[in-house]
């Protein structure tokens, strides 16, 4: 089994892939500077995967640190000898990257800058990253395939974009790099414990949490950003996909990482089936026995109509592709909602 560094690993996915690692038999070490995200899901993440505490730090050390400073960095890489780096950390908010761009370029970019270079002289040259769909900006046709424009729309998109290109003139500069750029659609979900899931800081930017915390009765209202796109009830559509899934696919795409040749492999993870707005409100009522009260709204900008996945070569390539659909994404994310009705701040303190 592999020693890996998993940066952001407390957040949404990473705290799932860490677990999904972890039961794989991986040791981690977990870079976070928990700026939006909890110490307490990486301790659940630790329960759910049964480490013994005798063997705890070994399995699973946790640094406090930034991928932005040096000193952080090699603090992880001389924890432990690094077969492979995993990296989620970075701003993911498409509306806060249109307000704070220097942001958003300083710690997507310039952090994994910072994060190769460490790479580089630790002599570890397997990397996951991060990506997303949102570089595809408005998509030319759906199913989207890898081969679409990339065309990003807001500063996170570009920010993304811009490491996908760092990367890929890294590998092209000096031989040995094992690089998969995992491109992602809509994340949602929970572990079906319940006991680890989406937490975002503030008022959610997605709909999944939104909806969920409106069914707990911890928001009010949901706005449906338009309701005349061209689709079947006029409500946009997306490709939802379970946070369980999306971490499957990091391990099986690591796994092929370290099977094969050097290559740099650029890979959709999503279902392939998209579900409206509507779609999932309905299917969270269901699911919560609970009414998600909406209003439709105008339009947001930069929305598009329709975003699904082809996710054809994930499966060629990585032998992977989503098991959960709808009904258990809503299922999981309703028992993390319902156990934690103010995410992990629900939980007693440490210690």
């Amino acid at each position: 089994m592999a020693t890996l560094l998993i940066t952001g690993g407390a957040g949404f996915i990473g705290s799932h892939t860490c677990l999904v690692l972890l039961e794989a038999g991986h040791n981690l070490v977990v870079l976070d500077n928990f700026s939006n995200s909890s110490p307490e899901a990486l301790r659940r993440v630790a329960s759910l995967a049964e480490l013994p505490p005798a063997t705890q730090q070994q399995r699973l050390r946790v640094i406090q640190g930034d991928i932005r400073q040096p000193a952080d960095l090699q603090q992880a890489f001389t924890a432990a000898s690094i077969d492979a780096v995993i990296h989620f950390a970075g701003l993911k908010a498409v509306g806060e990257s249109v307000q704070h761009p220097l942001r958003y370029w300083d710690v997507n970019v310039a952090g994994s800058r910072q994060l190769l270079a460490a790479m580089q002289v630790a002599g570890c040259r397997t990397l996951v990253f991060s990506s997303s769909a949102t570089l595809y900006g408005y998509p030319d046709q759906v199913p989207i395939p890898e081969t679409a424009p990339v065309q990003p729309i807001n500063p996170y998109g570009h920010s993304k974009a811009a490491v996908e290109r760092l990367l890929a003139d890294l590998a092209a500069s000096e031989p040995g790099w094992r690089i998969a750029s995992l491109r992602y659609f809509n994340p949602v979900g929970a572990h079906p414990s319940g006991r680890i899931g989406e937490d975002p800081n503030g008022i959610p930017n997605n709909l999944f949490p939104f909806i969920t915390q409106v069914a707990v009765g911890r928001r009010q209202q949901l706005q449906v950003f338009g309701s005349d796109w061209p689709t079947s009830d006029g409500t946009g559509v997306r490709d939802y996909i379970h946070v369980m899934d999306l971490a499957e696919g990091h391990a099986a795409a690591l796994t092929t990482l370290l099977g094969e040749p050097p290559q740099l492999l650029t890979l959709n993870l999503g279902s392939g089936q998209g579900h409206s707005v509507l779609e999932v409100v309905r299917a969270l009522e269901s699911a919560s026995g609970r009414r998600v009260p909406y209003a439709l709204v105008e339009r947001r900008p930069g929305d598009a109509a329709t975003t699904v996945a082809d996710p054809t070569q994930a499966s060629a390539r990585l032998g992977w592709r989503t098991r959960r659909g709808l009904p258990e994404i809503c299922r999981d994310g309703w028992a993390w909602q319902q156990a934690n009705p103010e995410g992990y701040a629900s939980a007693p303190p440490a210690g």
